[in-house]
């Protein structure tokens, strides 16, 4: 934390601008070596920018514009100097190497937004959607992770925590000075109370599943035995001849990825190879990689040749998808049917079921409403609530909501008021993880460590 850190904050490669950030105590002398101002004699006033050029031994590096911007008014609270230069990969190189030489050293990743986190300036949870924002891939993850970095989820978390002191406080006393008579809380009224904030907590937690499919995806697998038109689904999905497409059985011979983007949620599709018995080594590799997508994703996307009896194959698949929420594609609905819905229906009602023809596009549009509807995505899209998009923050809300059900439980068993306070209290830790007043060094290091450098 006493170090000046410095590291490029824009993408490496050629572009018309290059941003190289600088935070800490030297910044400001560091600047002051290497930067020559157009207008000279001026003070540096923060955040204002100047104009003017790098230099390393008298020589012109790079024209620039610097950002000054003084503590404590800056994203870590620290004076933070952002230069402004040409987006070279050279000459970024280059500039970064001299504020080296002058005693900066090269930021660890997402040292600066740990900075801002120890140093106030944001909580856990704001911290964890600025790497959110960054990666966000449709402006519903963006909108979602904006509501975080505002604060919204703190505020929900102090004011939880707070309902919390009032009835511990109401319990410490009664056990801190039980000479005085102090009238405390019923126990219904102490039940009632925890139970209402064990509502709240696990009503958060709840939204978890929605805010994981906003923020990774609905891992969507097209699935089936070869030459069914797996790939010719995902093409069609995707309006693109991402998949190559052959007659030749088994031509997909390992997953293939890509991100779809419905209502403005993510879907990740999955295409996978063709499950049958085969002999060829590489060919049953990708047919078991098949098979764990099967146990692994949110959606399956059965996908069935309507012109074809049914085939061994076909009640392999049956028996791996059972309980799985799962649609049957009947495609290549243009051709002669000898497969219909009916042959379904008995041992899966409550599956769905979609006539397609990827070969003319017939069906695809069917098949985006049926997938919409059944993750509500349309009221996931039109909804500004706060989610839980955070597996940390999930497993806190669980661990505080199994305390408190703890205190529930003490109090129904006539136990002590010290049972119902160590329960609370661990609920109130617990809570406080979500924010990051209560977590080891350790683990806050690692989910920094999983920043870009320059943030």
């Amino acid at each position: 934390m006493e170090d000046t850190i410095a590291a490029i904050s824009t993408p490496m490669g050629s572009a018309g601008i290059g941003i190289i950030r600088m935070s800490g105590e030297k910044s400001m002398d560091i600047l002051k070596q290497i930067f020559q101002p157009k207008k000279k004699n001026q003070e540096f006033k923060s955040h204002t920018i100047r104009y003017g050029h790098i230099m390393e031994n008298n020589k012109v590096i790079d024209e620039v514009l610097v950002s000054v911007m003084l503590a404590p008014n800056t994203y870590t609270k620290e004076d933070i100097v952002e230069i402004n230069c040409h987006g070279g990969q050279v000459i970024m190189k280059k500039i970064m190497k001299i504020l080296i030489n002058k005693g900066a050293r090269l930021a660890e990743p997402g040292e600066f937004t740990k900075r801002a986190f120890l140093n106030g300036r944001l909580d856990l949870s704001q911290a964890e959607a600025v790497m959110d924002m960054i990666s966000a891939k449709t402006e519903r993850e963006l909108s979602g992770f904006a509501v975080h970095l505002s604060g919204e989820l703190r505020r929900k978390v102090l004011f939880l925590r707070e309902k919390m002191i009032q009835i511990l406080a109401n319990i410490e006393v009664g056990i801190d000075y039980p000479e005085y008579e102090f009238e405390g809380l019923e126990e219904s009224e102490m039940i009632a109370g925890i139970s209402s904030i064990l509502k709240e907590v696990e009503d958060l937690g709840n939204t978890y599943e929605n805010g994981r499919l906003i923020k990774d995806g609905i891992k969507t697998a097209i699935i089936g035995k070869p030459n069914v038109g797996k790939s010719s689904i995902l093409n069609a999905l995707l309006r693109a001849n991402r998949a190559i497409v052959t007659d030749i059985a088994g031509t997909t011979r390992d997953t293939l990825e890509e991100y779809y983007y419905l209502n403005g949620i993510t879907l990740k599709l999955i295409d996978t190879a063709g499950i049958r018995e085969s002999s060829d080594v590489v060919e049953k590799i990708g047919i078991e990689k098949s098979i764990q997508s099967i146990h692994q994703a949110d959606l399956l996307l059965f996908v069935i040749d309507s012109s074809s009896d049914l085939e061994a194959e076909d009640h392999r698949i049956l028996q791996e998808i059972k309980d799985k929420k799962c649609i049957f594609i009947l495609n290549k609905a243009d051709l002669e049917n000898k497969i219909t819905r009916d042959h379904f229906v008995a041992d899966y009602p409550s599956a769905r079921f979609i006539e397609t023809s990827a070969l003319t596009g017939y069906g695809i549009s069917c098949l985006e409403e049926v997938i919409t509807e059944l993750f509500d995505l349309g009221d996931i899209e039109s909804s500004d609530s706060l989610y839980i998009t955070n597996l940390r923050q999930k497993e806190a809300l669980v661990h505080a909501a199994e305390s408190m059900r703890n205190v529930i439980a003490s109090v129904e068993a006539g136990l002590s008021e010290e049972f119902w306070a160590i329960d609370l209290k661990n609920a109130y830790l617990e809570m406080s993880k979500i924010i990051g007043e209560s977590l080891e060094d350790d683990v806050v290091s690692q989910i920094f460590a999983r920043f870009c450098v320059g943030k």
